[in-house]
């Protein structure tokens, strides 16, 4: 069973994603990689000399909008933007459990297949589910890990999501009214996007989404991490909430290293955030 009510919805998604990836105006290439979970696709760009980086974008989305989102590292890393299974991408429609350490051994499959060592991850949101699996399941081949308002860690109060995010989502999936789609964007962007405002359009009535709720990882586990973490909340995530998170990170992550709280963002962090992100990130790899 297709996640796309049809090859119709499926290729007019397909071309959003390509009007993004080209709207960045950087040389890339396309690799996908075969693993026992799907076929990933991954776009990568950057000059092999340089450290290696993965990224990993939010729930329904793809790595193109990962890689707007960190664009400033790509003149600094050689970088590889994965399309997350199960996902509005060119990436198979295989949905893997939260529950377990299936993302973690999906992101070792590849790690091993591209041969590369000491690499460093970056995501956001749904991401950092996907990036501490990783490190739950083997954290050898990783050298340090960034999140942006990551999940996985707290999850914010369900009735003020239900309210603000998930009705006015049915809302417009049911009349198709932009208005109902423009007042959750409002609460989830930080500033204006036109992109996800066109994305989500077509993504929220043609794409069967994953409505699980997202676990959280225990304190034993958390515990165990030796990877150093840096973690970037946001004061007005509904979804993760920013101070809750951080609270909770230093309790149970022995290995975070740095963190900060974006004031007033929301959930998706405007550009200006973002880049600091990835001036923290250059400064950490490149610079020592």
């Amino acid at each position: 069973m297709s996640l796309y009510n049809s090859k119709e919805s499926k290729k007019e998604i397909f071309n959003l994603y390509d009007q993004k990836l080209e709207s960045l105006h950087v040389n890339y290439e396309y690799l996908t990689v075969s693993t026992s979970f799907g076929n990933t696709n991954i776009i990568t760009c950057g000059e092999e000399k340089n450290p290696p980086i993965i990224l990993l974008h939010g729930s329904n989305a793809c790595a193109p909008i990962a890689l707007e989102t960190y664009q400033k590292l790509i003149p600094h890393f050689k970088v590889y933007a994965i399309d997350i299974l199960a996902q509005p991408n060119k990436s198979d429609e295989i949905r893997l459990s939260m529950k377990d350490d299936s993302y973690g051994k999906w992101m070792h499959e590849i790690i091993d297949h591209l041969q590369i060592k000491n690499i460093t991850l970056a995501g956001f949101s749904f991401a950092g589910l996907v990036i501490l699996k990783t490190l739950e399941v083997d954290e050898n081949k990783i050298s340090k890990i960034y999140l942006s308002a990551p999940a996985y860690i707290v999850n914010g109060n369900p009735l003020k999501a239900l309210f603000k995010i998930f009705i006015p989502m049915k809302k417009f999936i049911k009349s198709k009214n932009t208005k109902y789609l423009e007042k959750f964007l409002k609460e989830i962007f930080s500033e204006k996007d036109p992109f996800a405002l066109e994305f989500m359009s077509k993504v929220l009535p043609n794409f069967n989404m994953d409505f699980t709720p997202v676990p959280t990882i225990s304190k034993q586990r958390a515990n165990s991490i030796k990877t150093p973490i840096t973690l970037f909340a946001a004061e007005k995530d509904l979804m993760f909430p920013g101070k809750k998170m951080i609270q909770r990170a230093i309790k149970i992550f022995p290995s975070l290293k740095h963190y900060q709280l974006f004031k007033n963002s929301n959930h998706v962090l405007n550009n200006v955030n973002n880049n600091i992100v990835c001036d923290i990130i250059i400064n950490d790899i490149t610079k020592h």
